[in-house]
């Protein structure tokens, strides 16, 4: 039982590793584009993972599907659960995460 204190402690040495290692880590192109508004570098970053000189393809492709989700409908939890062709598929997933939590395999 004396040795519970660097069992707990043992995490520290996963997560020093990654404080170091995410200064040099690429951000992510989706990430440059969306949010920062940045096509150069969402560029750059596409062609390091990519290893493509054209990737305007790709880039045209994120937009587009950004401008699919910001025209996606969002329905709120009554409408959902007022729907019929959705009705089922809750209801296999509520008796499926109930069970979870009656049978005890999140605690393992």
């Amino acid at each position: 039982e004396s040795r519970w204190p660097f069992l707990f402690g043992a995490i520290i040495v996963p997560s020093l590793i990654q404080v170091v290692i995410l200064p040099f880590l690429p951000e992510s192109p989706r990430y440059l584009l969306l949010e920062k508004h940045n096509t150069s570098k969402a560029e750059k970053a596409f062609q390091r993972f990519l290893g493509k000189d054209d990737v305007s393809r790709e880039i045209e492709e994120v937009l587009a599907e950004s401008r699919v989700q910001r025209n996606a409908k969002l329905v709120s939890v009554l409408q959902l659960l007022g729907a019929r062709a959705v009705r089922w598929q809750i209801a296999t997933v509520v008796v499926t995460m109930g069970c979870y939590q009656l049978c005890g395999l999140n605690a393992v």
